[in-house]
């Protein structure tokens, strides 16, 4: 064989180990949030996610946000904090249920991606290689419509269709024109990243970004949660108040 020959022998290897498709990272398993993890308890700085960046909301969103945050305050210095999703039986949706207050499971299966999370059973599907939808296409619901990609070894998630009544993390309201993308990924050994940047060209001055952490928990099993017992009920003024029992 000629220098030649396997100068190109060579080079159709290497295009062809390109070519192939990497088997994605493992990401899945049970998973708890490391949201209250600060830099004295960490173990590993990994824990700690990098911090979010400002929160920059247009007229009328932004006034209407001051105005729930200051309510939330006076109703907590009275000790009567106002309702939300969990005393009203509803679900987290997105992206607020990622934020793992309890475990998240994640499941890995030939073209898609399930994440599932304890409180409720919030479930969303991510659908691997498809192209999106258009925002008016989709009806709008509490998890929007997921479609993702792997780059490397980082899960790239695209989400539109959360209806409006659905509250972002910390609260932030949104209009209908949401796109949440995610970039999930391994930092770690048994350590994960959701970095998530939302745009809403309508409610936003620019987009914003902000990234929650995960620590693999392989002993734990997903426990069931329905809000079955409730006692908690929102009144007319829109404090949360607790059902006493009659005897």
């Amino acid at each position: 064989m000629t220098r030649a020959n396997i100068i190109l022998l060579a080079l159709a290897s290497a295009v062809w180990l390109t070519a192939q498709p990497r088997t994605a990272p493992d990401i899945g398993g049970v998973w708890s949030g490391t949201w209250n993890v600060n830099a004295k308890t960490a173990a590993d700085p990994k824990l700690i996610p990098p911090a979010p960046g400002p929160l920059l909301l247009k007229a009328p969103y932004s006034q209407q946000y001051a105005a729930r945050q200051a309510a939330e305050k006076a109703a907590d210095e009275r000790g009567e904090p106002l309702g939300n999703t969990s005393t009203m039986c509803l679900p987290d949706g997105m992206p607020q249920m990622m934020f793992a207050i309890y475990p998240l499971e994640i499941l890995q299966t030939p073209g898609r991606v399930t994440i599932i999370e304890e409180a409720f059973g919030q479930v969303r599907r991510i659908y691997l290689n498809e192209p999106q939808v258009k925002v008016g296409d989709v009806a709008p619901g509490y998890f929007g419509h997921s479609v993702g990609h792997w780059e490397g070894d980082t899960l790239v998630v695209d989400t539109v269709g959360v209806k409006e009544s659905v509250l972002g993390y910390r609260g932030m309201p949104h209009s209908d024109q949401m796109r949440i993308t995610e970039r999930i990924r391994l930092a770690g050994p048994d350590i994960l990243w959701d970095q998530i940047t939302v745009e809403d060209p309508v409610a936003l001055e620019k987009p914003w970004t902000y990234t929650f952490g995960y620590r693999r928990n392989p002993g734990y099993r997903m426990q069931e949660y329905v809000c079955e017992n409730n006692r908690d009920y929102v009144d007319e003024h829109g404090a949360t108040q607790l059902k006493l029992s009659e005897h």
